[in-house]
């Protein structure tokens, strides 16, 4: 015991502490932690690593690390049992009552009652320690049935918090098994103690109800408690008896609407969407990468300890750095070079930080957080601008990202000065002919033409066109982007007409140089049939958004932004054409319906809540054009969604003031008061089944 003393000495700054969770308990939980402990405790920066064996029912955890150096009986050292009866002897000792169990009292006992003698070292090459789940005599079963973690939060309900922060202050990491099911004990390892939570699921009935339980309720508790209002952060792991070739359907990760199966996938985002309120949330990335094979850790069970080494070396490319699970792998390896990058100086090294700068900013761009690319962006462009230079052609890059990126966001000043300044430095270097020089001159046309100056804006235009056409011809495809960004001008200038005539010649010359299904082709054609919706030419851009939305679902999924995009817009043609059957038709394709009481749970809720934050901005766009009919037909399809519970209340809020506004300019009041009814009696409902499962945390 006097190794573990003089080898755990306090750290600089506190680690991470983790409970890895699975609503059955058993190897494969087990099997995860053993190989994530390994892989920590043999990175330097990431040990020393500490075990805890916190399922005291079925306790097996100790051997997937080989008898323990210090285990001179068959009985074993002392553990976790062992302890928790020491601190709930010191307690009653000192008699203390849940008024003084602060912080202070919590820390006078976790002085009284020492932690080290009951860890012992599992590992003779890595700073590998275990906590067992008790000494295995006799008694043990005994002890850990009568164990009452409720009492010892009652007594002090800080203590088992600051028993984790005094572990986190010695180890970098602390594991915990967590026990299976729901119990007391579960609680306590799920809600008081951890950091950051490894949930395990299977497709086994009520396993993952039993992780969304587990979640929502430390989160809630969390939010609800000044004490504990302390981040968590929230890692699923999907767990099949093949891993991911267990589900090459994949039906149980997607849904199948036809059976009215909803997928893991699209029930995780919307728990983490509404515990974390981000709102474009995605797992894809970490589903396609985290699956761990349940027949690997069964038939290696036990010391066969690396069994699970791959699974967790994956899971470790998110957990190492503390990385959110939605942000996609691609990004996370991008954080960590950047991170490596930085630790270094010198021209190399900037240059290496400048890349991986602009690498993230056309990722979080892509994933619609675009405030967070624009800083990325402007870090990237000093960079570049202070080691190579306004003429390098990288600078110039970083100048029209950040110029593309100002434009779409509005910010109509910063990028008209960020055109004018690119234009004249690719002019300067390259030419007034070349494609660089000419694509800034047409994104500053495009500027020009939203900041109200069209006739500028046009002649500019006109120019670049003219130029692409003499220069290469009229179906290159930097003819056809020249032309496409006059399109779009001549749209916002309610040029109707001339813009369908360009944007027609623009998809088919797409079509012919790329290929129906490109992505300009799609993003194209999905122009071209909103201009044909504000035309009046319903036909044909139902037909246009038909085939765009088959082959959004065909090769982005049906969940993806894309496809979520062209399905609403496809809905709004719809129901302009007073088809409300096809729309039904197409939202319950995404999301199928069962009929309950009002704020209920719904088997559609993941699904559908992913159409909401859009829903939202298109209604808003349908209100401020005035497009009644539209509207009424989109705030009619919402209407059911924004009762569910599990939608976040900033989102329910906004969306049910806009419907209730579409509902008042039509003068019916009947309608916007039912909607306030449906709200109230939601939100009751929800009310008396809190009550009816009130329990304390720990139960």
């Amino acid at each position: 015991m006097e190794q573990n003393r003089s080898t755990l000495e306090p750290l600089d700054s506190p680690g991470q502490v983790t409970t890895v969770y699975a609503y059955e308990g058993g190897p494969v939980r087990n099997g995860l932690l053993a190989a994530m402990a390994l892989q920590l405790a043999g990175d330097a920066g990431a040990a020393p690593v500490l075990a805890i064996d916190w399922d005291l029912a079925s306790p097996s955890l100790h051997g997937y690390f080989g008898p323990s150096p210090g285990a001179d009986t068959d009985a074993g050292p002392p553990g976790l049992v062992d302890y928790a009866g020491a601190l709930l002897a010191e307690l009653r000792r000192r008699r203390i009552g849940r008024d003084d169990g602060g912080d202070g009292v919590a820390d006078a006992l976790l002085d009284a009652v020492d932690w080290r003698p009951y860890v012992q070292r599992v590992d003779g090459r890595r700073p590998l320690y275990l906590m067992r789940a008790g000494r295995f005599d006799d008694d043990y079963a005994e002890r850990a049935g009568s164990l009452d973690w409720a009492a010892l939060f009652d007594a002090c309900p800080a203590l088992l918090r600051r028993f984790s922060a005094r572990l986190a202050g010695h180890f970098r990491h602390v594991l915990v098994a967590g026990g299976a099911g729901r119990s007391a004990s579960v609680s306590a390892c799920t809600v008081l103690v951890p950091d950051r939570l490894v949930g395990l699921f299977t497709p086994a009935p009520g396993s993952i109800d039993g992780l969304e339980g587990v979640v929502r309720r430390a989160i809630d508790y969390r939010c609800t408690h000044e004490d504990e209002q302390r981040p968590l952060l929230v890692y699923p792991v999907a767990c099949a008896a093949d891993g991911a070739r267990s589900d090459s359907g994949q039906r149980w990760r997607r849904g199948d609407p036809a059976q009215g199966l909803a997928g893991y996938q699209p029930r995780l985002e919307a728990l983490l969407r509404a515990s974390y309120g981000v709102d474009w949330l995605r797992l894809e990335s970490w589903f396609d990468e985290v699956q761990v094979p349940v027949s690997e850790a069964v038939a290696i069970a036990g010391p066969g300890r690396a069994a699970l080494a791959h699974p967790a070396s994956c899971l470790m490319a998110w957990f190492a750095q503390g990385c959110f699970p939605w942000q996609p792998l691609a990004e996370v390896r991008l954080r960590d070079a950047l991170a490596r990058a930085r630790a270094h100086e010198g021209k190399d090294a900037a240059v290496q930080q400048a890349g991986c700068l602009a690498r993230l900013a056309g990722l979080c761009r892509d994933e619609g957080r675009a405030n967070e690319a624009r800083e990325l962006l402007r870090e990237c462009l000093l960079l570049r601008c202070a080691v190579l230079g306004d003429e390098h052609p990288d600078t110039r890059a970083a100048h029209a990202a950040l110029a593309a990126l100002d434009l779409a966001g509005g910010r109509l000043d910063d990028a008209r000065q960020r055109y004018e300044l690119l234009a004249q430095l690719c002019a300067r270097f390259l030419g007034a002919d070349h494609p660089e020089t000419l694509a800034a001159r047409s994104g500053l046309a495009c500027v020009l033409g939203q900041k109200r100056e069209g006739e500028r804006a046009l002649a500019l235009h006109e120019q670049v066109v003219a130029t692409c056409e003499r220069l290469w011809g009229d179906a290159h495809p930097a003819t056809l982007d020249s032309l496409e960004q006059l399109a779009l001008t001549l749209d916002g200038q309610r040029e109707n007409d001339r813009a369908r005539v360009l944007f027609e010649r623009v998809l088919e010359g797409r079509r012919q140089l790329q290929g129906a299904e490109h992505e300009d082709t799609l993003r194209c054609g999905q122009r071209l049939a909103r201009l044909l919706g504000e035309m009046g030419d319903l036909g044909n851009a139902r037909r246009l958004l038909e085939a765009v939305l088959r082959v959004r679902e065909r090769y982005d999924g049906a969940y993806a932004a894309p496809t979520l995009s062209a399905r609403e817009a496809l809905a709004r043609i719809l129901a302009a054409q007073g088809d409300m059957a096809a729309v039904r038709n197409l939202r319950s394709a995404a999301a199928p319906r069962r009929e309950t009481g009002p704020g209920a749970g719904h088997a559609d809720e993941p699904q559908a809540i992913d159409c909401l934050q859009q829903q939202c901005a298109q209604l808003k766009a349908l209100i401020d054009q005035d497009s009644r009919l539209e509207a009424r037909a989109l705030a009619d399809s919402m209407r059911h969604s924004v009762q569910w519970l599990s939608v976040a209340l900033p989102l329910r809020q906004r969306v049910a003031a806009m419907i209730e506004q579409v509902y008042l300019r039509e003068g019916d009041k009947d309608a916007a008061l039912a909607l306030n009814k449906d709200l109230v009696s939601s939100l009751e409902g929800a009310l008396v089944r809190a009550r009816r499962e009130e329990s304390p945390v720990l139960r």
